[in-house]
């Protein structure tokens, strides 16, 4: 049986300190940095009638289940936060805060302090609060630089699992780069415990500085079995900053959607290893239709920063200042070259429109075996054609109607597919298309394809 895993938020963290080979332990660390960790209450106020579920058996709140009775509730959630400087900003996931109506800060020593939410970020989940009536100076951690963070690199966090209060856990970095579905997603990957309760409290490194927000697990359960996720700090500094700054977060843009560069396509690229990110899809009007950045470039650098793939290459805009000059190295057609794009903002309710007809089911004409070129059997692009396969208005070149299984192409090309260049060559025939494929009997080709108004490159093998 193929067991499943699920992705958990968290709410901060649970016990027992492993002691650093040669040394007596975390305890000078625990002692330093448990002041500026605080627990987060967060309460929203329901009607009855929103459906809100009495509270469990065995909480502090039970008792209230028979006062309340139909009167209005108020649904609490649990988590922890940072102070981060003396005045009394705490960082937090959104999560912890999200819909509350009211939010309370609890300091280790038990003073409690009512907050107002300075600013929320929800794709990269994170949250901005300011302590409110503080007249003393608080105690604080500093920020770190999380990418000099190495696998195995020993790291503790301090949070408030389960309701428990202040418990510290401690282990070691596991992995880089890790991604659970978010359009920004870089996530340090640890093995120090964290469960319910340790959402937004702050992973430290050795130097007592944070390099992490503890934000999720990975669990068949629901409860720790030691792969955690933190986001890393320097994606949290920047925008902790903008929150503070403009209650908002301000992404650069470049109106580009992009696909990855497989082995194969490196391979067509005369690329060492995959990488870049390939351009699919320019958006009319933006930032990189004015600087001519066109769909098919590869992109190979960003701003002196070479591209590794194409989920790090949005996030390389993101971070880069609104209105600001920047060089983008790319690849067009086998040539390189280098392109200045002037970086627009980033439109957060913007979405990405499904591909029309991506899922749609088409039937298959009977085709003869004289229109197929490398597993693919290819037909005129007619007004019958079109409607029958729900094909991009836009769209201009050769359809694809069936794809052989046990081709190159299958996976890569879809029948409803338009191929509109080969080799970076425009097509508008399959006798075009022949042409060019029967000069490279052997290797791969690249055909560029329109699929529902997105541009995807496939390289395909004989």
């Amino acid at each position: 049986m193929r067991r499943l895993f699920a992705l958990v938020f968290l709410f901060v963290l649970p016990s027992v300190a492993l002691a650093q080979p040669g040394s007596s332990g975390f305890a000078d660390l625990a002692e330093g940095l448990s002041p500026a960790v605080v627990n987060i209450a967060a309460a929203q106020r329901l009607d009855a009638g929103d459906g809100l579920p009495e509270f469990p058996e065995g909480s502090p709140l039970e008792r209230f289940n028979d006062i309340f009775g139909d009167a209005p509730r108020i649904a609490n959630s649990l988590g922890s936060g940072f102070i981060i400087d003396a005045t009394g900003l705490v960082v937090t996931n959104n999560h912890v805060i999200d819909g509350a109506d009211e939010v309370e800060v609890s300091l280790p020593d038990g003073r409690v302090f009512p907050a107002e939410i300075i600013g929320i970020d929800t794709l990269t989940d994170l949250a901005v609060l300011r302590m409110t009536g503080v007249h003393e100076s608080l105690p604080h951690v500093n920020f770190g630089d999380s990418d000099v963070a190495r696998v195995g690199d020993w790291v503790i966090a301090i949070g408030n699992p389960f309701g428990l209060g202040g418990t510290l856990t401690a282990g070691v970095v596991s992995a880089r780069g890790r991604e659970a579905g978010g359009r920004y997603d870089d996530y340090i990957q640890t093995d120090v415990a964290i469960n319910t309760g340790n959402s937004g409290g702050p992973l430290f490194n050795m130097d007592g500085d944070v390099i992490g927000v503890n934000t999720l697990i990975l669990s068949p359960t629901g409860a720790s079995v030691g792969i955690s996720l933190s986001i890393p700090s320097n994606i949290a500094t920047r925008v902790v900053a903008q929150l503070i700054e403009f209650g908002e977060t301000r992404r650069g843009w470049l109106g580009v959607s992009v696909q990855p560069v497989t082995p194969e396509l490196a391979e067509s690229f005369e690329l060492d290893s995959p990488y870049g990110a390939i351009i699919s899809r320019v958006e009319p009007g933006g930032p990189a239709a004015a600087a001519d950045l066109r769909t098919g470039d590869l992109v190979v650098s960003f701003n002196g920063r070479r591209v590794r793939d194409s989920r790090s290459f949005p996030r390389l805009v993101a971070e880069t200042e609104i209105g600001a000059s920047a060089s983008i190295g790319i690849i067009r057609e086998d040539r390189p070259m280098t392109l200045r794009v002037t970086v627009g903002e980033l439109a957060e309710a913007a979405t990405a429109a499904a591909p029309a007809g991506a899922n749609a089911t088409v039937i298959t004409p009977n085709q003869g075996p004289t229109n197929a070129v490398r597993g693919m059997t290819l037909a005129v692009l007619d007004t019958a054609s079109r409607r029958r396969f729900r094909v991009n208005p836009d769209a201009t070149g050769v359809l694809v109607t069936e794809v052989a299984a046990n081709s190159d192409a299958s996976g890569k090309v879809r029948p409803g597919d338009v191929i509109e260049e080969v080799e970076f060559t425009r097509v508008e025939t399959i006798e075009d298309i022949r042409r060019i494929v029967a000069g490279i009997p052997t290797g791969p080709v690249r055909f560029q394809l329109n699929r529902g108004g997105q541009y995807v490159l496939q390289s395909i093998r004989p």
